[in-house]
């Protein structure tokens, strides 16, 4: 096997693979979910004298009246209110359920966060610190476009030269000149700290791509780059940019968790050897559509045997993420 001459260095990925989007059921016996009023009587007074039971169980709602006279209507949509409480999930619990059965072997490791933007619920799998090997680029390029904000100013012609082949084609050299013009680590952790990434230390001297992350931290990026204004201190151009670029990541570089889509999709992946084990860091981070719906998925691992493993891995972990929380959603109504 072939050693990385740096690390930085990508290699090119392989032709992507027909991903299998036929997902297994699930076992649904176990609930990840408690009602708010479960087996619960409340007690709701009527302001009329009289006092309305209402029991909440498994089935249902009943009620009953200690007196003659009907409800008043506040009362009435309060009742109306309580029976249509959606369930408080647990979703962490259902992604770490689905996730169960997902591994890369018995020295690969890996984590996964996803975001539902339709009902904003989120949860991450798996902890701990990896290599960020290409996703970086999107955090140096969002870097770069929250600098020149601060100066008022648009980005260069070079710099956009740069940009388009560091994300399109996960250029290192572009990666390079960009990671130096936005001051290297210092640069990049000024900026998270306003980007909300809490969990990202920028690589020592020139080695961008040994910027060490979480899967957490990237979901927050994504947010930054797919979010509202509410979400951003980016504005909606360097937002747009971005989203633009990853949209148009070469072909035989979609794989990943675009494997999860199945329509429109935004990506970019990471993947690097390591010189002292040979085993692989395979990362993935975008926006992808499954049923309807849009999720931010990020997966990140490290410690597969081959980059093809570490591929499999990281396609099987965004499509169970993906699935699981789409399951979820149609059972509970979100």
């Amino acid at each position: 096997m072939a050693h990385e001459t740096s690390d930085n260095q990508d290699r090119p990925a392989p032709v992507p693979r027909q991903a299998d989007r036929h997902f297994r059921s699930r076992d649904r016996r176990s609930r990840p979910v408690v009602f708010a009023a479960v087996a619960a009587t409340v007690a709701l007074g009527t302001g009329l004298g009289t006092t309305l039971i209402v029991n909440a169980h498994a089935g249902g709602l009943s009620t009953s009246a200690s007196a003659s006279p009907s409800p008043s209507e506040p009362l009435a949509n309060a009742v109306a209110a309580f029976a249509t409480t959606k369930p408080l999930v647990d979703w962490d619990e259902v992604l770490g359920k689905a996730m169960a059965d997902v591994s890369g072997g018995a020295q690969a490791k890996y984590s996964v966060a996803v975001l539902d933007m339709k009902s904003g619920k989120s949860a991450v799998y798996g902890s701990g610190s990896f290599d960020t090997a290409s996703i970086v680029k999107v955090d140096i390029l969002a870097t770069l476009l929250l600098q020149a904000q601060d100066k008022g100013r648009q980005l260069t012609t070079q710099e956009k030269a740069y940009a388009k082949v560091m994300i399109e084609n996960s250029d290192n050299a572009a990666a390079s000149a960009l990671w130096k013009d936005i001051g290297r680590a210092s640069g990049l952790n000024a900026a998270n700290r306003r980007l909300g990434l809490t969990e990202t230390t920028g690589g020592s001297g020139a080695l961008w791509g040994l910027t060490q992350t979480t899967a957490a931290d990237q979901l927050r990026l994504l947010r930054v780059v797919f979010g509202t204004d509410s979400d951003s201190v980016l504005d909606d151009a360097s937002r747009a940019y971005i989203q633009n670029l990853m949209g148009k990541v070469s072909t035989y570089q979609d794989w990943g968790v675009p494997s999860a889509s199945t329509g429109d999709f935004d990506v970019k992946n990471g993947w690097l050897q390591r010189s002292q084990t040979s085993l692989w860091d395979i990362n993935s981070i975008g926006r992808v559509t499954y049923g309807g719906r849009t999720y931010l998925v990020a997966v990140t691992s490290k410690g597969s045997t081959t980059m093809g493993r570490g591929i499999s891995l990281v396609e099987t972990a965004a499509q169970t993420a993906v699935s699981s929380f789409s399951r979820a959603a149609e059972e509970y109504g979100f």
